[in-house]
């Protein structure tokens, strides 16, 4: 299960999601559904997340086994 601090780096930003999916080259609902847990990234697209952010991929990103 893949569990996510997206929402939360991303309130910390001031970042609303049509934003942080324009940076990155997505729609705002696939924000939504990442930070949701209903959608997993590409490791394209995650990387993308975490250059916005400034931080690894692991910090935003997480694997967590069932």
């Amino acid at each position: 299960m893949l569990k996510t601090k997206l929402k939360e780096y991303r309130a910390k930003h001031n970042m609303n999601q049509q934003t942080l999916a324009k940076l990155v080259g997505v729609r705002r609902e696939t924000i939504g559904h990442l930070e949701r847990g209903t959608y997993s990234p590409s490791l394209k697209l995650a990387w993308d997340i975490a250059k916005v952010f400034k931080l690894p991929i692991e910090e935003i990103f997480e694997y967590e086994e069932e």
